[in-house]
């Protein structure tokens, strides 16, 4: 499997997309080998008006067109903290089921992980176990 991936940077307005495709062993040591905790220190230097995201990477899986994020941010007692984002597609019964099913693409959010849990699951991610990330949503 390949991927791309994108950065959230906190004072950019644009998002970053990396260049090129990565593949699944890159991807963990890029998330694994991130300045998290210097991105996030950032933060507190900037003005509010002057942030725009908070420290993400999202990784997008080529193949199957689902992408998992992780997003930073300081917990209450300042530890590095993880929400993680999945986007994929589901099945859904739009108007109340009047027209069928349709697949559309849903993101589900889960939130406080530390980076090795949340490096766990991405793995399970390159790996293609999406059950086991989905499993955190149900």
């Amino acid at each position: 499997m390949t991927f791309q991936y994108s950065i959230c940077a906190p004072p950019e307005k644009e998002i970053q997309i990396v260049s090129g495709t990565f593949s699944g062993k890159e991807v963990v040591s890029i998330a694994r080998n991130y300045p998290w905790v210097e991105r996030l220190r950032m933060l507190d230097s900037l003005n509010e008006e002057d942030i725009h995201f908070a420290p993400s990477l999202d990784f997008k899986n080529i193949e199957s067109n689902k992408s998992f994020c992780l997003t930073a941010h300081f917990d209450d007692n300042r530890n590095l903290e993880f929400s993680l984002w999945y986007q994929r597609p589901q099945r859904v019964k739009p108007f109340l089921g009047l027209f069928g099913k349709k697949e559309k693409m849903v993101v589900d959010d889960v939130w406080a992980f530390t980076l090795e849990d949340a490096l766990k699951y991405l793995q399970h991610f390159v790996e293609g176990e999406f059950e086991i990330i989905e499993s955190l949503y149900t």
